[in-house]
Parts: C-alpha cells; sequence; structure tokens
C-alpha cells in the first residue's frame, strides 16, 4: 500500500505555527475560535501563511482547522451549515496556495487537514492534560463533521495532531477507516515527557496502538518542548521507522504575562533539524511560535546535513 511519504523525498519539511504569523499580520486569536476566525475575518491572511511556508520549503502544509469544529463556532452564532463551509474553507484555501506555488515553481506539495483534539475545544490547556472522557461514539460524533468536510475540501491527507489521549485517536482511526478507507492521516501526540503522552501513557504503547492502521503513514510528536525531540525520537524509533515530529520554537509560553519568552539556554530550531534526522525522524516541522523564516532555517540545514535533492 503506497502513501503520501512514498511522493516526497525524505527527509520532508513540514510547515509550522498557523498562529504566529497570523499574529504578526495583525489577527486576533484570542477567542476559542483562535485562528479559526481568520477564515472568517482575513482568508487572505490564512492564504499567505500557507504561501509563505511553501516557499520557506515546506512540502506538506496544515490546514487552519486545529480549533475548527462545529460546537466552537455554534457557541459564536454560526449555524452548523456554516461551520462546515467553513471547515471545507480551510481545505480550500491552502490548497488553492499549494496549486498557485506549483504553477509558479513547478513543486508539487502537499495538504494535510487539521484533526485538534476534543481538549482543544474545551480551551483550558487539556490538549496538554487529557483529562476528560467521552465514549467512542462521542469522540466520532464531535470529529466526523471536520473530518467530512476536510476531505470535501481535498485535503490530500489528515493530520490527527496534537492528541493527549490514545482512546480519542482510536476513536478517530476507526471512523477514518470505515468511512475514507483509502485516506492518509497521521498522528502525532502531545507530551508529558520525552516518553509519556499527555494523558499518562506510554508513547511507544501510543505509538503501537496507531501502527495497526494502515493508513498511517507517520507517528509522532508535536507542540512539545524542543529539547525533548531527540528523546522523543528515540521511543518512537522502538517502535517505526516513520517518524513525525514537529515542537515549538524553544520558546516557553509564561501564563503569568502571557506571552512566549525564550529560556536563556533555549536550542537554536533552525539548527535542530539534522539532529531530529539522525536520531530517525522521516519528516520534520514546527509548532507554537515557529514562523515562515525558522521553517527555511530548518529546511537548509536539513537539505545540508543530508546532501538533499532540490524538491521533486
Amino acid at each position: 500500500m503506497t502513501n503520501l511519504l512514498d511522493k516526497l523525498t525524505k527527509p520532508v519539511i513540514l510547515d509550522g505555527s498557523m498562529s504566529t504569523p497570523l499574529e504578526a499580520m495583525g489577527e486576533e486569536t484570542s477567542s476559542d475560535l483562535w485562528t479559526a476566525k481568520a477564515l472568517v475575518d482575513h482568508p487572505d491572511r490564512v492564504y499567505q501563511v500557507h504561501y509563505d511556508y511553501f516557499k520557506a520549503g515546506a512540502r506538506i502544509t496544515i490546514t487552519d482547522s486545529y480549533q475548527a469544529n462545529l460546537p466552537a463556532f455554534a457557541k459564536y452564532g454560526y449555524s452548523e451549515d456554516e461551520a462546515r463551509d467553513l471547515i471545507k474553507k480551510s481545505a480550500e484555501i491552502a490548497i488553492q496556495a499549494r496549486d498557485d506555488y506549483e504553477q509558479a515553481t513547478g513543486v508539487h506539495n502537499y495538504v494535510a487537514g487539521s484533526v485538534g483534539p476534543y481538549g482543544a475545544y474545551l480551551a483550558d490547556g487539556n490538549e496538554y492534560r487529557g483529562n476528560y472522557h467521552l465514549t467512542p461514539e462521542e469522540y466520532v460524533n464531535f470529529h466526523a463533521p471536520r473530518i467530512d468536510e476536510l476531505v470535501q475540501g481535498g485535503a490530500d491527507c489528515l493530520a490527527i495532531e496534537t492528541q493527549p489521549k490514545l482512546e480519542e485517536v482510536l476513536a478517530i482511526l476507526d471512523y477514518v477507516q470505515k468511512t475514507y478507507p483509502a485516506l492518509d492521516v497521521y498522528v502525532s501526540f502531545s507530551l508529558k515527557d520525552p516518553q509519556t503522552i499527555s494523558e499518562g501513557t506510554s508513547l511507544t504503547e501510543a505509538a503501537q496502538a496507531v501502527q495497526k492502521y494502515p493508513q498511517v503513514f507517520a507517528t509522532g510528536v508535536n507542540c512539545m518542548k524542543l529539547k525533548w525531540t531527540v528523546d522523543a525520537i528515540k521511543s518512537l524509533k522502538r517502535v517505526t521507522d516513520s517518524i513525525i515530529v514537529y515542537p515549538n520554537s524553544g520558546a516557553e509560553y509564561d501564563p503569568q504575562v502571557k506571552k512566549w519568552v525564550y529560556p536563556p539556554d533555549a536550542p537554536d530550531f533552525g539548527q535542530a533539524g539534522p539532529d531530529w534526522v539522525k536520531a530517525g525522524a522521516t519528516i520534520v516541522g514546527g509548532c507554537c511560535t515557529v514562523m515562515p523564516a525558522d521553517i527555511q532555517k530548518l529546511a537548509e540545514a536539513v537539505k545540508k546535513e543530508t546532501n538533499q535533492e532540490e524538491n521533486n
């Protein structure tokens, strides 16, 4: 069974943060909709973020749908049809940027539809704790509309990302396997520490569980401390050879001042990629506070280290 990875030269560069570039353009991201509000207010900015990541060397971009789900939109007065259209729009915007970049350069890239956890909808930091429990049916009822619209919008694969709970991921994968058996997906967990996902399950156990689904082309971690990345890869390497990692930039969030701050010993994100590849990562990118310029540095460092040919 071939998958999206078979179409790309390895290692593969993923994009970075959606929120940080949008905020730099003046976008307000403090509501529970987070960056999804830009789908309504400034879709042109969302398009620009995707395009800038392609220019920086990313081969896969992630849709602006992490916080886009029906209950979140309903809270702000959007009907189900309006919410579905906006989720679909997140895929269409990314695809337009992808197609325009291909027309300009001849390089064909890919779009991953972001499926954030139920914990992100709670908007209380639970995507990093996993202190909630739903039945498999309840998880599916929450996630299915977003997945359906991302597929309808043309996403090449799904990014089941920043996931704190294994039971939630398995419910999503069961739905995808039943409904879209040919759709590629990757799974990325949030972490409590380099060996443990946020809810407390070991990373290797969680990775083994999702590997049983043939549609999963990569398993990994994201939105964690930069300094945890190599150790997390080593844990994953025990159970899989197809590993995706996209940590935060090295800045750490200070709830007192409500800002991201760089500790004095923060590693250099742009130069860290080669170490991740050496440790066994297949797909590398960035999460919170990672900008297109950071992804460009990452891509250049990885290319130099691996002597990678020009994008195929």
